[in-house]
């Protein structure tokens, strides 16, 4: 699906690439659309435990945002194919409700960081949660259309939203914003 997009996927040429036959994937995929959807949970489940589970909620905000530009880079076939599928969920209604089913917890997550990090004074308080969410998901999305961005986008994501200074990977710290 990276290499040839959504019309371009059809099951024989999956039996064939993975040295099978077509009717044992018709089995565990009665559709294409089946087979699309299960594409979209696998891809959606590789984004678990991006966020670390320990620390501050501004840590732990920077943190995913550091592991998620690092997987744009890594994976970008997968990044790719996600995107794919947001194309083809823009014309299909049921794949669109699929996939904002397996983003809803990442946005909830997310919005959680957020709230946690406006609460420890690192966000300002003005920030909406559930826009600064919807910007981090867009950034994501829109980077892994071209992964060479993606540390660059994150960097300035994380100057933009985080007041204190944080450690980026790249040993560039800023000095804090705060009034």
């Amino acid at each position: 699906m990276a290499a040839e997009g959504f019309e371009g996927l059809r099951m024989r040429g999956i039996a064939a690439r993975v040295g099978g036959d077509h009717s044992t994937i018709r089995h565990y995929f009665a559709s294409k659309e089946a087979l699309v959807e299960a594409v979209a949970e696998y891809a959606t489940e590789k984004f678990r435990g991006t966020t670390p589970a320990a620390g501050s909620g501004t840590a732990r905000l920077a943190g995913h945002l550091r592991t998620l530009a690092a997987r744009i880079v890594a994976e970008p076939s997968l990044h790719a194919v996600m995107r794919e599928l947001d194309l083809r969920a823009n014309r299909d209604p049921a794949l669109r409700s699929t996939i904002n089913d397996l983003e809803r917890g990442w946005r909830h997550s997310l919005q959680g960081l957020i709230r946690l990090a406006i609460g420890e004074g690192t966000v300002e308080a003005t920030v909406s949660p559930a826009d600064a969410a919807e910007l981090i998901v867009a950034v994501a999305k829109g980077a892994s259309l071209d992964p060479r961005t993606a540390p660059a986008a994150f960097r300035q994501l994380t100057r933009l939203l985080i007041l204190e200074p944080v450690d980026l990977d790249d040993g560039d710290e800023r000095a804090a914003r705060k009034a």
